[in-house]
């Protein structure tokens, strides 16, 4: 299929890249000028898995790229709009979304043939039957289900992992409101035969992708209230706490041969420092206020967002277990980015762990493999006093205490970077990541006071 996709963002880059690789002829609509020349060179704006070898193979050849909406819209079948939508602290920001609308209907006004519109940013239900459909039919001057169809595509891509989530998917949502709609967007998706494919109305896939981020999001909070619950109760530990309730087979199913199946899910029964990233923190909020435009009480999801908005100050607060004061106290933060795997900092909670180092007068160092410089060009350039790290080794040299507050991989070894250093640094688990006799000073959170 020919195919247009509006916005080189995370979700149009990969979405498009991996549609390329799968044989359509794709072409991205990105209004940066310098993002557009970067995937033009094969390089991606954004650090994930596998994300440059497909550019590198597909540019040029299955993929485009361009800043003229009306070239890609023209000469393709189907739009797929992946632009931002943002929570603006009141309710989510559709304007991309109608902007991305209007233009689309300009160009249709001129084309003859059949075309879909496919929703694939994550938009409030409602949004596609009630801006994008009205949208297009008035800036176009034809009639959807007759000139053109839409249709409403969510993502479920995990950063870090977002390459294999779109190769290899566990289910697709198809919403749409017509037959040649629901026929183009799953001739899109005709080589993914062994995938469950989910029918619905736009407004139902609207709410799947929703209801899912929630969900997760949930989960975490959760786990975080039992950890903050158990670091209260001597002798008692989350991570042995969750081992338990995650055998319980309704979690993890027992086969007939006796093979136990661990589902990805129970990753998110773990206690932490909170979640982060573009979706989980938005999604939620933008559910809550859509739930109570509504009249529907979101008790469940208020609870969900405050949890998360504390559980970084957990991790400060085993700091100030060793140190009455944290003025200039050496502390190491390593991890940037919300989660390993991506170079992503939005809403991570390493960033109000560092700001509240900071308030709190201590020197600080940071250091992230993939995050650094995205941080220290935004979140982080007001703060003249930080220290960024070449490397793991080089950043924990000298520090009095170590947070870890992304799981990424390069970590691991921290335990051997530094027993038998004297004195020893004190380190503060944010991700659970080791054991606590694997270093001479160790602190993690959901973990109660030694018996």
């Amino acid at each position: 299929m020919q195919v247009a996709v509006i916005g080189g963002g995370y979700v149009g880059l990969v979405s498009g890249t991996c549609l390329a690789s799968r044989g359509h002829a794709v072409t991205i609509v990105e209004r940066d000028a310098g993002k557009v020349a970067q995937i033009e060179s094969g390089n991606s704006p954004i650090h994930e898995e596998g994300l440059d070898e497909l550019l590198s193979a597909t540019i040029g050849k299955t993929l485009f790229v361009t800043q003229d909406i009306r070239e890609a819209v023209a000469n393709s079948d189907l739009t797929l709009i992946a632009v931002g939508t943002p929570f603006n602290g009141d309710q989510i920001d559709l304007s991309q979304i109608e902007s991305a609308s209007i233009e689309i209907g300009k160009v249709l006004k001129d084309t003859e043939r059949y075309h879909v519109v496919v929703v694939k940013s994550t938009v409030v239900p409602g949004t596609t039957d009630d801006l994008v459909l009205p949208a297009v039919e008035q800036h176009s001057g034809k009639t959807c289900g007759t000139d053109f169809g839409v249709g409403m595509n969510p993502e479920f891509l995990r950063e870090g992992n977002a390459v294999e989530d779109f190769m290899n998917p566990d289910r697709i949502v198809i919403g749409c409101n017509d037959d040649q709609s629901f026929t183009a967007i799953n001739e899109l998706y005709n080589s993914f035969k062994s995938t469950d494919k989910i029918r619905c109305n736009t407004t139902t896939a609207e709410m799947i992708k929703y209801a899912a981020n929630a969900l997760l999001a949930t989960l975490i909070s959760y786990s975080n209230e039992i950890g903050n619950i158990c670091e209260k109760v001597p002798g008692v530990d989350t991570q042995d706490v969750f081992d338990g309730v995650q055998l319980d087979k309704r979690f993890s199913p027992i086969l007939e041969n006796g093979t136990r199946i661990v589902p990805q899910s129970n990753t998110y029964l773990r206690t932490g420092c909170g979640f982060g990233g573009s979706c989980f923190p938005k999604d939620v909020n933008a559910l809550r206020v859509y739930a109570n435009q509504q009249g529907v009480d979101s008790a469940v999801l208020d609870g969900v967002i405050k949890t998360n908005a504390k559980q970084p100050d957990t991790v400060v607060k085993l700091l100030h277990k060793h140190y009455t004061s944290l003025q200039d106290v050496s502390i190491t933060v390593l991890g940037l980015a919300f989660k390993p795997g991506t170079d992503d900092i939005r809403e991570s909670p390493s960033l109000t762990i560092v700001n509240q180092l900071l308030d709190a007068g201590a020197k600080v160092t940071v250091f992230d493999p993939h995050a650094m410089e995205v941080a220290a060009s935004t979140a982080l350039s007001s703060h003249s006093t930080i220290t960024y790290g070449e490397s793991v080794k080089a950043s924990i040299e000298g520090a009095e205490a170590i947070v870890v507050a992304t799981a990424w991989p390069e970590f691991e070894t921290l335990p051997a970077m530094i027993n038998g250093s004297a004195p020893a640094p004190l380190v503060i688990d944010g991700r659970r990541m080791f054991a606590p006799d694997s270093v001479a000073r160790y602190e993690g959170v959901g973990r109660g006071p030694s018996v």
